[in-house]
């Protein structure tokens, strides 16, 4: 999806004008593809912007660095406020948030311990990840032909720049085809999880999302949801699934930051359940878009308040 400009870019403690926002041609991650970072949301609520598990979301950034070897110059309290100061300076109702911990110019080479981190925060006003319709009726998807990284030729518990190149060459390869979105299994043969999402299958009321152990990113969405299906009574669980688990399910869906909560409607063309979204995800689907506006008493505590 399109960027849509707003006023003010947090670098390295300063808010600087977006399109004073650069670096330089050298910058160590824009060649190595070494960094880490996140994607947040902050929605409109009685109280303002409401940052959804904000604090979480900056564990996640800081442990993805440390498995890096990335020496972050600000705690999490200070990343957490730098948050806030960006959201609030570009006077945004709701906003996408795009924090990235980065290696600078002035070393050049293999070796990126030597290289300055630099840290920025970028925010801008962003839809649905997936099309409103999508959100609304379910998306089709493609297994890809692209696996999902092995643990130990990449570490897919960070949330690392470079590794979205696996990421983008399923995404692409789904496109071409005529599908909305892809999903990549691990070296083992097991589901791993979309390109930018997580992935659940419902079968006999008992919700199911794959295991870190699969290659998938533990998300921040993935928790709330598991959070809330066993708050409904729902049996959720955390094991590993074949591509026929995909193609027999009763349901399916899958969340992340950017794309929310999205029904799948259809898996390598094989309809999933009635291809319509079915009765457990709209009921997640529901609760979660209450309670990422802090309309939900139990789940307040996940919105942090800007102001």
């Amino acid at each position: 999806m399109p960027i849509t400009p707003s006023k003010l870019i947090w670098m390295d403690g300063e808010l600087v004008p977006w399109d004073e926002a650069r670096v330089h041609v050298l910058t160590h991650t824009l060649h190595y593809g070494c960094g880490v970072f996140e994607g947040i949301r902050a929605y409109e609520t009685s109280q303002g912007p409401g940052v959804f598990r904000l604090t979480d979301h900056m564990v996640r950034l800081a442990n993805s660095a440390k498995i890096f070897m990335i020496d972050v110059p600000y705690a999490v309290e200070e990343l957490v406020q730098a948050v806030k100061d960006t959201v609030a300076a570009n006077e945004l109702p709701s906003c996408y948030i795009r924090p990235l911990v980065y290696l600078g110019y002035g070393e050049m080479g293999l070796n990126p311990l030597p290289c300055p981190v630099q840290v920025s925060v970028a925010v801008w006003p962003w839809g649905a990840y997936l099309g409103d319709e999508g959100v609304a009726n379910g998306v089709r998807m493609k297994i890809s032909s692209w696996q999902r990284h092995d643990p130990n030729a990449m570490p897919p518990a960070a949330k690392g720049t470079g590794m979205y190149i696996n990421s983008s060459m399923a995404k692409v390869e789904a496109l071409k085809a005529g599908y909305d979105e892809a999903i990549l299994l691990s070296p083992q043969g097991y589901v791993s999880e979309c390109t930018g999402e997580n992935i659940f299958v419902v079968k006999g009321g008992r919700v199911i999302t794959p295991p870190v152990s699969a290659g998938a990113l533990e998300g921040i969405t993935q928790s709330s949801v598991m959070a809330i299906a066993r708050d409904e009574g729902f049996e959720a669980e955390v094991g590993n699934l074949l591509r026929s688990d995909l193609y027999t399910a009763d349901e399916a869906f899958l969340t992340g930051t950017a794309a929310e909560v999205v029904p799948i409607r259809s898996v390598d063309d094989r309809v999933v359940g009635k291809g319509e979204p079915g009765p457990i995800t709209r009921r997640i689907q529901e609760i979660y878009f209450a309670a990422v506006r802090g309309q939900v008493d139990r789940y307040k505590d996940w919105v942090e308040h800007v102001r």
